[in-house]
């Protein structure tokens, strides 16, 4: 896939971000990786004002390759996840409720079976300055066989085989942190157990088939 439309990738997704209200001025970030190189949103840009031309292009080992702005300061940790899973695209966002369920939880539960689309249970991420190798360590850690995590104290960050999947998880993953937050206002959300997921889990290996007349 060529490099400028990997770049036009990230401006149509970095715009829906602050559209669907997941960042709030230049908070949050982006990337998506073809062979070797990566495109990534550049430091300190609001992303609903990205062009193409604004976006870095990166190399797997943190080279800048091409590009007058330089990476967003998290560019480290997708950069990590890069190189210890198969993923091909981050994102990475301060959503309000996702935000709150890192600061107040060790791991999201869940409450719902569409969690078993990230992974089952949201690992939150111990905390780290943003921009470490700590942070890139302890999201590797969260990640593990998962498509999301939660960063303590931080936000949320997904992972995918394109920057459409990976963006979509992103998306179910602010559901399922504001399904879980207002359910509190309400009582103890119920948590579903193993047995329940897994019957999920073979409900969808056998999908019912309805008899033509």
């Amino acid at each position: 896939m060529r490099m400028a439309e990997l770049r036009q990738q990230v401006c149509d997704h970095g715009k829906k971000a602050v559209e669907l209200g997941l960042v709030i001025g230049t908070s949050g970030n982006l990337s998506v990786r073809d062979g070797d190189l990566v495109a990534v949103t550049p430091s300190g840009a609001a992303l609903d004002r990205l062009t193409p031309e604004m976006c870095p292009i990166v190399d797997v080992d943190g080279y800048l390759v091409e590009g007058d702005l330089q990476p967003s300061s998290e560019t480290p940790m997708h950069l990590a996840i890069y190189q210890s899973t198969a993923a091909r695209a981050v994102v990475h966002t301060h959503s309000v409720f996702g935000t709150i369920v890192a600061t107040t939880m060790t791991e999201l539960p869940p409450v719902h079976y569409n969690a078993l689309l990230l992974g089952g249970v949201v690992k939150v991420a111990e905390y780290a300055t943003y921009g470490t190798p700590e942070l890139a360590a302890n999201v590797g850690a969260a990640l593990a066989g998962k498509q999301a995590a939660l960063m303590a104290n931080h936000g949320g960050v997904t992972v995918g085989a394109s920057l459409e999947q990976a963006f979509e998880a992103t998306r179910l993953l602010e559901w399922l942190c504001e399904v879980y937050v207002r359910g509190l206002a309400v009582g103890r959300p119920t948590v579903l157990t193993d047995d329940q997921l897994t019957a999920v889990v073979e409900r969808s290996l056998t999908p019912p088939v309805f008899p033509r007349r």
